[in-house]
């Protein structure tokens, strides 16, 4: 197996579990959410045997967190989806999932934004044209 076949494969599960949590957000069926969770543990498996187990568990944690928040079932879903939206590279995907979970996109790229706002870090020094420099 090459690495580019291994990058490949990520790339379509990954692909295959965002599509599969999208289903899931617009009809809220059971059986979506069981593919979302299947999908999800062979992601943690990776290209192991399906015998193998494997204590990896990053998808099948984030795949019952989002489930969760796609219900409205926690305090938080909001900001979880909105960090989940924030990671979904294909514009389609991301307005459609958007939709389907009912969140302004206009609103989680400005939380996103506050998130990453910097601003605050650097209030109060001065300018660097400012600073004299001492250079050997």
């Amino acid at each position: 197996m090459s690495p580019q076949d291994s990058v490949e494969w990520h790339r379509r599960m990954l692909r295959a579990w965002q599509l599969t949590l999208l289903r899931f957000a617009i009809t809220l069926d059971n059986v979506d959410r069981l593919n979302v969770m299947a999908i999800a543990q062979e992601m943690d498996r990776g290209r192991r045997a399906h015998e193998a187990r494997t204590e990896f568990s990053f998808f099948r944690k984030t795949s019952a967190d989002l489930c969760t928040s796609i219900l409205r079932q926690n305090d938080c879903a909001d900001a979880l989806l909105c960090q989940f939206l924030a990671r979904i590279e294909d514009v389609r995907l991301r307005r459609a999932f958007a939709s389907a979970v009912e969140i302004d996109q206009a609103h989680a790229r400005k939380r996103k934004n506050d998130l990453n706002d910097n601003d605050g870090l650097w209030r109060g020094l001065a300018p660097r044209g400012n600073v004299q420099s001492t250079a050997c």
